[in-house]
């Protein structure tokens, strides 16, 4: 019995920890200044308890060469409308701890060592910086039309780029590296001798 209640405590503990990353990031805005756009009516649609955890951030640039032909006069002549996009953005990735179950964490009868199985980490966000990811280029053939939802093609496309980029690179495997010295140093820190953290099989 003792044994199930320290289980269900160290699940409890574990899961708050990406809870305490997110209001340690947005308690700086909390208590800021207000910003008077801020003071208009709002509709709240969710709310949602946070636990996921961060663990790396790689910062990717790229260049995406965007071209879509068009053919005109009944398909005998070609038209490019093109464009050269320097991207630059972020991507994120850690581990939602919410996802741990009362089977993944397996505490020895003297309390004095834990083990600790946790998800795999997953890339939690890929975004675009927008005020450093520019129009290196941008041309139109005479005879093609200028499509304006070309750049909005590129910008998709370079973010899916970001992240195969920062898969590549071994982001996942560094979030995990992170996220499993942060919770051994936390459980460590309340006495416990021993920790162990393992991650899932891929499924």
């Amino acid at each position: 019995m003792t044994s199930s209640r320290s289980a269900g405590q160290w699940l409890g503990m574990i899961a708050l920890v990406g809870v305490g990353v997110v209001l340690g990031l947005l308690s700086p805005r909390w208590l800021g200044q207000e910003d008077e756009r801020l003071r208009g009516p709002a509709i709240i649609t969710q709310v949602r308890e946070l636990s996921r955890l961060e663990g790396v951030s790689f910062h990717v640039e790229r260049v995406v060469d965007l071209k879509e032909e068009q053919r005109m006069l009944f398909g005998l002549v070609a038209a490019d409308d093109a464009i050269l996009l320097v991207a630059s953005g972020d991507v994120v990735a850690g581990v939602d701890l919410g996802q741990i179950q009362p089977a993944d964490v397996s505490v020895a009868s003297e309390g004095r060592s834990v083990t600790l199985r946790l998800p795999r980490a997953e890339v939690f966000s890929a975004r675009l910086d927008n005020a450093r990811t520019y129009v290196h280029s941008r041309t139109t053939d005479l005879l093609a039309e200028r499509r304006e939802s070309l750049e909005t093609q590129a910008r998709q496309a370079a973010e899916q780029t970001l992240r195969a980029a920062a898969e590549d690179a071994g982001i996942l495997k560094r979030a995990e590296d992170s996220v499993a010295r942060t919770v051994s140093s936390l459980v460590r820190a309340i006495g416990v001798q021993n920790v162990r953290v393992e991650f899932r099989e891929q499924s």
